[in-house]
């Protein structure tokens, strides 16, 4: 165009962009510089090149190895706990969820995780949050074993308000074939192993919140005698993640299965690693579920039934062992950190109407 067409052109120099629109790409970019050194600290052998590629690359040839490899793979997210984490300005925690959440539904399979992707959608970006976030999963990715290959950042303008977020991931795993982890492994006697969750992780957040601030009218930074720490603390603790103890329990025991115990509570979740014939049950009375649920029982005058289908109940995974690795399985377990104990039993169906179900009262 010439300069003189140019001076012509109507509203010369006020064109849209895509910065007008709300889009910040500079922005992106430095965010992207930011998250690079936690990327790195998840980098395993077989991961190729680096962050900024428009793909992640994996060498497959590392899975040679196996006789008949089956790759698993499990996508998530971290529902309405991100909410939290924008309130209080902390956001390299919600990281450590989003990595449990995925990881642990792998290795419920038997699976080892091999790497991760992340998404994360913004009204604007703000390149040190992202880099907050990002942070956090890569310190997930480490306590998984897994690598971050790669991610999106999104920016939604005019469809997230510029300091709502939204954070979502999946997850790439293998397992061999015939090590394959199932309903067709469970047998009647075998013993369920409750594994202690680190809280709520990241499910029944609407439940909570609407308990906690609607109801009870409390404050993030209101302190909580029975948590010692103040309630945005206490619900903001991150997901405990289980992967790499669940692997070295199945090299050390005889593992028939696993179950990730979130959204839908503990019995739903067993129930779903429990084939027709069988039946879980788990007794209350072996443990005591931490503050933070009788706080939301309580102020939201939730009915325990209610309660364990929506939350944990302070059992994050269970696994389900033959009887003569019970000893073996807990030690493995207490060596690593776990707190763990046997919650349960494999009986026949009988009149049983469902896979799974909760006997008793809980322990004071």
């Amino acid at each position: 165009m010439s300069a003189e067409s140019d001076q012509r052109a109507p509203h010369a120099g006020t064109g849209a962009s895509y910065a007008a629109a709300g889009v910040d790409i500079e922005a992106g970019d430095r965010a992207v510089e930011l998250m690079k050194e936690w990327v790195k600290k998840t980098k395993r052998p077989e991961v190729l090149g680096g962050l900024g590629g428009f793909a992640g690359l994996f060498d497959a040839s590392a899975l040679k190895r196996y006789e008949r490899p089956l790759l698993a793979s499990a996508t998530d997210g971290v529902g309405t706990k991100v909410d939290l984490a924008r309130k209080m300005g902390v956001y390299d925690t919600i990281g450590h969820d989003l990595v449990g959440m995925v990881v642990d539904d792998l290795v419920v399979c038997g699976a080892e995780p091999l790497f991760m992707t992340d998404y994360i959608c913004v009204g604007k970006v703000h390149p040190e949050r992202v880099a907050a976030i990002v942070k956090g999963i890569a310190e997930g990715c480490v306590l998984a074993g897994c690598a971050l290959v790669g991610g999106e950042t999104a920016e939604h303008p005019g469809l997230l308000g510029p300091d709502d977020f939204d954070v979502a991931g999946a997850g790439t795993g293998v397992v061999e074939y015939d090590q394959l982890l199932g309903a067709d492994r469970i047998r009647e006697g075998d013993a369920v192993i409750a594994m202690a969750s680190s809280g709520l992780h990241s499910n029944g957040y609407s439940l909570v919140r609407h308990v906690v601030f609607d109801r009870a009218k409390m404050t993030l930074d209101q302190h909580v005698e029975e948590f010692g720490r103040t309630l945005g603390e206490e619900l903001l603790e991150p997901t405990k993640i289980y992967s790499l103890d669940c692997l070295a329990l199945t090299r050390t025991a005889e593992v028939h299965g696993f179950s990730h115990i979130t959204g839908g509570g503990l019995a739903n979740n067993l129930a779903r690693v429990i084939p027709d014939h069988l039946h879980a049950t788990v007794d209350r009375s072996t443990w005591t579920p931490g503050a933070v649920f009788d706080l939301v029982g309580t102020a939201g005058n939730v009915e325990r039934l209610e309660l364990e289908k929506t939350l944990n109940m302070g059992v994050g995974m269970m696994a389900i062992v033959p009887e003569v690795s019970v000893d073996v399985a807990l030690q493995t377990l207490a060596d690593r950190g776990v707190d763990a104990w046997v919650a349960g039993g494999i009986v026949a169906r009988g009149d049983h109407r469902d896979g799974a179900e909760l006997t008793g009262d809980y322990a004071a």
